[in-house]
């Protein structure tokens, strides 16, 4: 927010958020000529470009901004009656339809940037494309140059307000296509790279190791959760093991019980998973034991991951002791599993149910790392559970094939699968952002379980979605930040119970190299400040060391904590 706002302030209500814009935050054209100021109508365009160009990330803001939903469903084409208004010069508001205590993280994206409507007239239908001379900017960096599949260049902007805190003159991103990954060290060594990641699983990785012993560096997890997650009410049978209608309704009636979906997620050997891309000093690095990331917020003390664990131990001895930490695997439990599994066919023979239980799991077989790990978990599953028990059937698809049954499908009936490795990111710094995904009223990854948005059936009642539902829907009505993310923390501890979303792993993680100084630049887990943000960034003339990068991380993660808490503290002050 300072990076264009001096103050800001909410209004009682939580409605009304106003921004004082920093007078000195200018527009610049590619060549660096100062083009005007920035202003609060910039803002105001902006919010109406991406309306009227019906912008992909509408959703974000869409239901939020009071009159924008109208506005762009066609029911007025008065763009004032927007909940979004320029005060004056300095001056911009936003009027919500309800509160939203994370408001002010989703003004780091995109879809609420601002726009200078002379620049926006003046380009038509070029404004914004890949040209330097087509985009005009506000921020430390111009965009200089772009060849596809080669570079992309950006330079700093002498005239930015704060350019006394941009510290690194020339900025080139080089496009890598994964098939050479010996590259990204070797330019690294000759000083073409700043940063390289590096392959743990490819042949030159030894070597690698011995010459950077003390230099190989693990990236920080980010805000990405992947997790795999059953179909509870599979229409769909082209990509398919089964031979019989008897198998189908079998693993139906399999993956709607919470005991056999529990024995699959107690089975599940993330370690062993984590190891078929990092290989095995890397393996935990990259392993996410919840949807909700368990640093992403904290409360009376605890972070979200602490809450959780806190209140799934109500739901029975198997979920005793456990710790939701990044970077370790709480569930891989063989005896677990296997008293699971027991009380999951007692329950199913009872209903009729055949053995072995098939599911089908899709993998683009053109990525090898997929198909690797599709491998481990079926390796693992089997050998716990045992193959006269259950069998993972995985389909090799085709890229096209794999999107046109996965997140491309238009509908849930397209599903074509029984199990299926998905993720999301946060939009903003709210659980919401996450556990909302799965609610039945509206979830967007719901029908990654088949199951259509407000279409309640018989399978999201005997799944508990309903219980689910009303959970997060409560805890979304209430403002105060420790009792919301309290029962957030109630909505999750019940998604990890249910095992319907089985997290496995992150982004981030991975074995790097460097010469950026570590924490020098922006950090965040939602927003484009969490994406490649330059400013602040530093470099040294040598490869980060371990010691460097764990000395800095300390000092970081105390100044992070020390910043939160004076944030809260003067949160009431903002309050008018």
């Amino acid at each position: 927010m300072p990076s264009l706002a001096e103050d800001w302030t909410v209004s009682q209500d939580g409605l009304t958020y106003t921004y004082k814009l920093r007078k000195d935050a200018k527009w610049y054209t590619a060549d660096g000529d100062e083009y005007a100021p920035v202003t609060a109508q910039d803002f105001v365009t902006g919010l109406k470009y991406a309306a009227d160009k019906k912008s992909e990330a509408l959703y974000l803001v869409q239901e939020s901004v009071a009159g924008l939903d109208d506005y762009i469903n066609g029911k007025t084409s008065d763009f004032s009656t927007v909940g979004v208004k320029a005060l004056d010069d300095q001056t911009v508001q936003y009027t919500l339809n309800q509160p939203e205590p994370y408001w002010n993280s989703k003004t780091t994206s995109s879809i609420l940037f601002p726009v200078n409507e002379e620049f926006l007239n003046s380009k038509g239908d070029d404004f914004g494309k890949i040209d330097p001379a087509d985009i005009l900017y506000n921020g430390p960096f111009l965009f200089k140059a772009f060849t596809s599949k080669s570079v992309m260049e950006y330079k700093k902007n002498p005239n930015y307000w704060d350019a006394k805190n941009v510290f690194v003159d020339d900025v080139k991103l080089t496009y890598f296509d994964g098939s050479d990954q010996d590259s990204l060290a070797r330019n690294f060594t000759e000083g073409g790279y700043s940063y390289a990641r590096l392959y743990p699983n490819n042949s030159s990785f030894e070597a690698i190791k011995e010459k950077y012993k003390d230099n190989i560096i693990y990236s920080m997890q980010d805000a990405t959760s992947y997790y795999y997650n059953f179909n509870l009410d599979r229409k769909s049978y082209k990509y398919t093991s089964k031979t019989s209608d008897a198998e189908k309704k079998s693993t139906q009636e399999a993956v709607l019980n919470k005991s056999f979906r529990q024995a699959i997620n107690f089975a599940y050997d993330r370690t062993a998973y984590g190891a078929q891309s990092q290989g095995e000093d890397g393996a935990t690095k990259i392993l996410r034991n919840l949807l909700v990331p368990p640093t992403f917020v904290s409360a009376d003390g605890k972070n979200f991951g602490e809450m959780v664990a806190s209140k799934v131990v109500n739901y029975g001895k198997e979920w005793q002791d456990m710790k939701f930490d990044d970077a370790q695997d709480p569930y891989y439990n063989v005896d677990k599993a296997k008293e699971a599994f027991g009380k999951a066919k007692k329950e199913l023979e009872a209903k009729g149910v055949q053995f072995p239980i098939h599911l089908d799991m899709p993998v683009d077989q053109t990525v090898k790392r997929g198909v690797q790990e599709a491998s481990s978990f079926k390796q693992s599953i089997e050998s716990v559970l045992g193959a006269d028990n259950v069998v993972i059937d995985i389909q090799m698809l085709g890229p096209d094939e794999m999107e046109s049954i996965g997140y491309r499908a238009e509908t849930a009936a397209q599903k074509d699968y029984d199990l299926y490795n998905g993720g999301w990111s946060a939009d903003y710094l709210d659980p919401s952002s996450y556990l909302d995904t799965l609610s039945l009223s509206s979830g967007g990854s719901l029908q990654n379980l088949g199951i259509e948005p407000g279409q309640p059936n018989d399978k999201t009642k005997a799944a508990g979605i309903d219980t689910y539902t009303k959970m997060v829907e409560e805890a979304g009505k209430e403002q105060d930040l420790s009792k919301r993310y309290d029962k957030y923390a109630d909505a999750q501890a019940w998604l990890v119970d249910s095992s319907l979303a089985i997290p496995n792993l992150s982004l981030g993680g991975t074995p790097t190299l460097r010469k950026t100084v570590p924490f020098s630049s922006p950090y965040s887990l939602a927003g484009n400040k969490g994406v490649e943000s330059y400013k602040y960034l530093k470099l040294q003339d040598k490869a980060v060391t371990k010691d460097e990068y764990e000395k800095a991380k300390e000092k970081w993660m105390k100044e992070k904590e020390e910043s939160n808490k004076k944030a809260q503290e003067e949160l009431a002050k903002h309050v008018k």
